[in-house]
């Protein structure tokens, strides 16, 4: 039974629920964040930033783990476009750690400030109709957003072309959360 605030939350028309598409980005983004992870420490695993992106990197795996299990129970299908986002997501992590330690900080910011924002519409959406969801999405996003302070104080802003990079990858991230949700 839906309380008085969930009967108040607008719902897309001709949708039931979209869970499920929540799930599936959800799951997308968290493969693509490891991906990136891993592209960054393919580069800078030596360098003095390679603990720092080593923890970052085993959050989002184990993120990536809940979502799966999560997906495997809903029996909810992933995204269509996995290769692309493994390719894509190392390539953004290698190329950004070549830039340097603090431009693959710079690329941390930019994700999860995306994320942040994504994960908080999510929670706002869902209200309490998925205890279960909504606990992860917040776990999720506590650990995006001390991602996001931990690379700023790596320096991430001192990157050069600080702005324009960061709108670059946040342009990107936010279309492939939009292409996930259906494909």
């Amino acid at each position: 039974m839906l309380n008085q605030t969930d009967r108040l939350k607008p719902r897309l028309p001709g949708r039931r629920n979209n869970t499920e598409e929540m799930i599936r980005v959800d799951q997308a983004g968290e493969y693509g964040a490891v991906q990136i992870y891993r592209g960054q420490m393919a580069v800078l695993s030596n360098r003095a930033s390679g603990a720092t992106i080593a923890h970052m990197a085993r959050q989002e795996e184990e993120h990536l783990v809940k979502f799966d299990a999560l997906m495997n129970a809903r029996q909810v299908r992933p995204t269509a476009l996995s290769p692309f986002w493994h390719m894509a997501g190392f390539a953004l992590g290698a190329g950004t750690a070549l830039m340097g330690e603090k431009a693959a900080m710079a690329c941390t910011v930019a994700i999860e400030e995306v994320i942040e924002e994504h994960y908080n519409e999510q929670a706002e959406e869902l209200g309490v109709r998925d205890p279960e969801l909504s606990a992860l999405i917040e776990e999720c996003c506590a650990d995006e957003v001390a991602h996001k302070e931990t690379a700023l104080e790596h320096g991430a802003q001192e990157t050069p072309g600080y702005g324009l990079m960061s709108a670059l990858i946040k342009a990107g991230a936010k279309t492939a959360i939009r292409i996930a949700r259906k494909i």
